[in-house]
């Protein structure tokens, strides 16, 4: 296959030595440098197709990488299986000649999109790579899984669940890196560095690789992923049935009013008072939820537009003003707790002290005046399109949902994800012989997925990997390939307005370049404050299971070892005779 990449190469060589960009963005230029079809078993790519256009002075910034001003070659290409009747398209980022440091990306998707727009995907040019994004075969880069899942009421379209589950990502990559090589006309003694980085379900779809594919990336960059799927997404529907079994339903405000009030008290526990809650752990084990009993809350009338979990549509909501009740710390309590079946037993694990609680959102009533517990969101899709295999995105009501069906839908979901979506492989043994790297992070208060599920999974992955060394031996080699750090503060995939002085590590992919290329593992992890009154402030992460500890006058920060404190984040899934990883 080499000889025959390399026959096509000769077509492109005048790409790799061209000096503008705007000469080697051409259609013919991108059609010549597609690979052979036998550089994926299965495909035919489509050489009469391909659209290019040159983008200059482009202003680009976000959350996973900094601000930058840079040129590209916008392309799209597309393929297709063979006797199979689709089109998958795939969007590739390409630097000019003079700036391609030999260096793929690829890039993930969000909620139920293979493909998150440019959150990640401009931040591999700026660091010399082509970067690449698939649309899944589904018909667009805008058409998300639940576009395409359900052809008709009971019948799932399979294609569509094993392309989002894995297989269009090792087809992206696979296509893209040989495409690179070719383009740039680099020769086969010459090291193309593969990349990945995502969050939420961008971050499930790295895994979803690193668990199978040991030598697609060099190096991955995953950020509060959504793996355990099915765990994860019944888990959005836990809160409102908490609502309902207490039969107690909190205007959001009070909600609101606990949150403030648990970010206040440990916010300093860490040592500094900066409005940002680094040690959620240390807040679980001094902090009493029930000393915000009694304290005044107040919102003013407002109306929605439709964008929250529970409000549908937009609505009215009346003012708000009490104090906080036993009620409602008590759904508070329970919701925080994590899920347990009617034996007590612990099904899943839950929101770390200091993130804002989406899920316990309740809606308004306006005829009757009073709050009430509605599915919304992911949860309720994941219900009706996934399990029931209905076109619908939602399920009509929670009446007769008790903690026993969560946990019957979580195992349904499970069973029937498992060798797709559910991404919970812990032994991670090719990838590790393969000598390739991860970044793992994950915001401490994130209100869509769990910090502890990063944290549970890490710690399934080290006992499977190093099951004869002690915890901190384990530990250590672990932490040669594969280091976890929680970002305080840190919301979903994000910064967090509530806690606007928390850093953000917005430099990942350049601290996964210098590991991989030049060997230079980071003990910490460089993050810096994005907003607030200490924006700009570089701040370094602790690794997992090290936690960060500020001196008296809050200017240094240790990373500090303490038992208690990890314990806090373990959790027994005593509700499941099959091991969760």
């Amino acid at each position: 296959m080499r000889s025959t990449l390399f026959a096509l190469a000769n077509a492109s060589a005048a790409i790799a030595s061209a000096a503008s960009l705007s000469s080697v963005c051409t259609n013919d230029n991108i059609i010549a440098a597609l690979p052979p079809d036998d550089v994926y078993l299965g495909i035919t790519i489509d050489r009469t197709y391909a659209t290019s256009n040159v983008v200059t002075n482009s202003s680009v910034g976000s959350n996973f990488f900094p601000d930058a001003v840079i040129d590209y070659c916008n392309v799209t290409v597309a393929y297709s299986h063979n006797d199979r009747d689709d089109r998958v398209l795939l969007q590739f980022f390409l630097p000019a000649p003079s700036n391609f440091q030999n260096r793929w990306l690829s890039n993930g998707g969000g909620g139920l999109a293979i493909y998150a727009g440019e959150q990640s995907i401009p931040g591999g040019v700026i660091y010399g790579a082509v970067s690449g994004a698939t649309d899944g075969g589904f018909g667009s880069f805008a058409t998300q899984l639940d576009g395409v899942l359900i052809l008709a009421n009971g019948t799932i379209n399979w294609e569509s669940v094993f392309m989002f589950g894995y297989q269009a990502h090792h087809e992206m990559s696979t296509i893209g890196k040989a495409f690179s090589r070719l383009f740039y006309n680099m020769a086969d003694s010459e090291k193309l560095y593969a990349y990945y980085e995502g969050c939420s379900e961008g971050g499930r779809e790295g895994w979803s690789q690193i668990q199978r594919f040991g030598d697609e990336w060099d190096g991955a960059v995953v950020g509060a992923p959504a793996f355990r799927f099915a765990h994860q997404q019944v888990n959005h529907l836990f809160a409102g049935v908490v609502e309902k079994t207490l039969d107690y339903y909190p205007p959001p405000c009070e909600m609101d009013k606990i949150l403030n009030l648990t970010i206040a008290a440990c916010d300093p526990l860490d040592g500094r008072r900066d409005g940002v809650v680094s040690r959620s752990d240390l807040c679980k084990l001094k902090f009493d939820l029930k000393s915000t009993i009694g304290q005044p809350y107040y919102c003013a009338a407002s109306s929605t537009t439709g964008m929250g979990k529970r409000q549908a549509g937009g609505a009215t909501l009346p003012a708000q003003n009490g104090t906080v009740t036993a009620q409602g710390v008590a759904v508070y309590q329970a919701i925080t707790d994590g899920l347990k079946d009617s034996q007590g037993r612990q099904a899943y694990l839950s929101y770390a002290l200091g993130a804002a609680l989406d899920d316990a959102e309740t809606s308004y009533n306006s005829t009757s005046g009073t709050w009430y517990a509605a599915p919304g969101g992911i949860g309720g899709e994941f219900i009706a399109m996934f399990l029931d295999l209905l076109d619908e995105t939602n399920i009509d009501s929670l009446d007769g949902v008790t903690y026993d069906t969560l946990v019957s839908w979580i195992w349904e979901g499970w069973q029937m994800y498992q060798d797709t979506l559910q991404t919970t492989w812990p032994d991670l043994t090719p990838w590790y012989e393969s000598g390739a790297k991860i970044i793992h992070f994950h915001g401490e208060s994130d209100f869509s997925i769990p910090t502890a599920s990063s944290v549970y999974w890490y710690e399934s992955v080290r006992q499977i990997m190093y099951p004869g060394l002690a915890y901190n031996d384990s530990t250590e080699a672990l932490g040669d390939w594969y280091r976890l750090y929680l970002v305080p503060g840190a919301g979903h995939c994000a910064v967090n307005d509530l806690q606007p002085n928390g850093p953000f590590p917005q430099t990942n992919l350049a601290v996964m370049i210098d590991w991989v290329e030049n060997g230079v593992k980071p003990v910490t992890l460089n993050a810096t404050v994005l907003q607030g009154a200490n924006e700009g402030e570089n701040q370094q992460l602790c690794a997992w299971p090290l936690r960060p500890l500020w001196s008296k006058n809050g200017t240094d920060q240790t990373c500090v070892y303490d038992q208690a404190s990890i314990d806090t984040w373990k959790y027994n899934f005593n509700a499941f005779k099959l091991p969760v990883y």
